[in-house]
């Protein structure tokens, strides 16, 4: 019996070191997606390698988008100077001038995207509910992803881990 007390030990270790590699493999890399601004300049997604960003799929039209972007706005002013972005991706089916509209009325200090042809939605994995967020680490990696409105407490803890 005691000679298998070890090897039980032994083994758990094993057994969790290859849980915790299978969970840092396991994390999805961004898709190779290019945004257009409403202003008409690109951002690559690989281009922000070295920042935390988030992608928030959103729609001039859904009541938790529009609850949830004055925490984005608060969030993004916190966090820009740390390695903090947000792209906001309005929908394919939300009318251009609206987002515009509302993109000049409420100040949005971050940059706001259209998904025309909804390529970016099908890229993230074929988004059609909004709010849809994404988190993305420094190297690229979905950290985390958020179906509805932000918890902008737990953003701003993973944000303080994810910039430190």
């Amino acid at each position: 019996m005691k000679a298998s007390k070890p090897l039980l030990i032994a083994a758990a270790v094993v057994a969790l070191l290859a849980a915790l590699a299978y969970a840092l493999m396991a994390r999805p890399q961004a898709p190779a997606a290019t945004f257009t601004t409403l202003e008409g300049k690109p951002i690559a997604l690989s281009d922000l390698r070295g920042k935390v960003v988030l992608v928030n799929f959103w729609a001039t039209s859904c009541p938790g988008c529009i609850r949830e972007m004055p925490g984005m706005i608060e969030t993004y002013r916190q966090y820009k100077d740390r390695g903090f972005e947000i792209i906001a991706v309005a929908m394919s089916y939300d009318p251009p001038n609206y987002v515009a509209n509302f993109a000049q009325t409420r100040q949005l200090p971050f940059p706001v995207a259209l998904d025309v042809n909804g390529e970016h939605a099908r890229a993230f994995g074929d988004v059609q509910l909004t709010p849809t967020s994404f988190l993305i680490d420094k190297d690229g990696s979905v950290i985390e992803q958020t179906l509805g409105e932000l918890d902008f407490a737990r953003l701003k803890a993973r944000l303080d881990k994810a910039l430190s």
